[in-house]
C-alpha cells in the first residue's frame, strides 16, 4: 500500500486540504486562520486527526495557492513537500471532479480565476478582482458583517426586487432573447425598505451574475459548453439558482461538482497530466 499524497491549497482566507492514498480520496477539511502559516500546519493536524491516521502515514505534501508562496523548504516535518502550479491544480481538479475531458474552469474564491482545462493541458485566460473578497468588504461596510455565515444567514430572507432594477421595469414590451425577470441594474433599485437581508442577497447576486456573464464571454469562441464552477463561493445556496439561469439563457452548461470546495487541493495532490 502506498502512503498518502496530501494536497493543500493554502488560500488567501482558508486553507483546503485532501488527502489521496491509492488515487482513493480519504478525506477532506478546510480551516481558517489569521495567518497562511498557522492555517497550514493546523489544517494537517486536524486531517490526521478526523482521519485517524498518523504523521508517518504521510509520504507526500503537495502545496498550492497564493499563501504557498510563503512556506519555504522542501519538507514539511520530514516529509517530501512540493509546490504544484495554482493554475494547473485548479484545473486538473475541476475535471476530475466533474468527470469532464475539457471545460472552462472558474475558481471562486477571495477573486475569481478562469482557467480552460484539457486533458493535460492547462491554460489561465484571466481574471476577476470580483468574488468572496467583493462580498466580505461589502457586506462589511454595507451591513457591519464580515463572517460568511452571518451573511449567508441574513441572505435568505432577501428579496432582490427590493435592490435590483429587472428587465420588465426598463423595457416596455417582450423581447423574446431577453427574459424579463433578468437584472437590468443590479442595485439599480435600493428602496428606502431594503431590509438587511435584501442588501446581503444583492451582494451575492451581484458577484455571482458578473463571475457567469465573465465565463459567458470567456467562452463566445470557444467550442466547449461546459463551465465548471469551484471555490468556496460555489458552496453558497443562492449559486445553483443564479447559475441554471444561465445556463437557461445561453445555453452553457454551468456545472457545480461535489466537493468543489476542494477542487484546488485535489488538483495539486494528482499526478501532472
Amino acid at each position: 500500500m502506498m502512503g498518502i499524497t496530501l494536497g493543500i491549497d493554502v488560500g488567501g482566507s482558508t486553507t483546503k486540504i485532501i488527502g489521496l492514498r491509492d488515487g482513493e480520496l480519504i478525506g477532506a477539511k478546510q480551516v481558517r486562520a489569521g495567518d497562511q502559516m498557522t492555517a497550514l500546519f493546523g489544517a494537517i493536524g486536524s486531517f490526521l486527526r478526523e482521519c485517524n491516521t498518523k504523521l508517518g502515514d504521510v509520504s507526500s505534501i503537495m502545496l498550492t495557492g497564493v499563501g504557498a508562496s510563503f512556506i519555504g523548504g522542501e519538507s514539511i516535518y520530514g516529509i517530501r513537500t512540493q509546490k504544484v502550479n495554482e493554475f494547473q491544480a485548479i484545473g486538473q481538479g475541476a475535471l476530475c471532479l466533474s468527470g469532464l475531458d475539457e471545460a472552462l474552469v472558474v475558481s471562486m474564491g477571495t477573486g475569481t480565476a478562469f482557467v480552460k482545462a484539457e486533458k493535460g493541458i492547462v491554460t489561465r485566460i484571466g481574471g476577476s478582482g470580483v468574488g468572496g473578497g467583493t462580498i466580505l468588504g461589502l457586506a462589511s461596510q454595507m451591513l457591519r458583517k464580515s463572517n460568511v455565515d452571518a451573511i449567508l444567514a441574513l441572505a435568505e430572507g432577501g428579496e432582490l426586487e427590493n435592490v435590483d432594477l429587472m428587465v420588465r421595469e426598463i423595457i416596455g414590451c417582450e423581447i423574446p432573447s431577453l427574459p424579463s425577470n433578468l437584472t437590468a441594474s443590479n442595485f439599480g433599485k435600493i428602496k428606502n425598505t431594503a431590509s438587511e437581508s435584501d442588501l446581503a442577497l444583492g451582494i451575492i447576486n451581484m458577484v455571482f451574475e458578473t463571475v457567469g456573464m465573465l465565463a459567458v464571454f470567456a467562452l463566445r469562441n470557444e467550442a466547449m459548453q461546459d463551465v465548471v464552477l469551484t471555490g468556496t463561493l460555489a458552496t453558497f445556496p443562492q449559486a445553483e439558482g443564479v447559475f441554471s439561469q444561465f445556463s437557461d439563457l445561453t445555453g452553457i452548461n454551468f456545472i457545480i461538482p461535489e466537493d468543489a470546495v476542494f477542487a484546488t487541493a485535489l488538483g495539486a495532490a494528482l499526478p501532472l497530466g
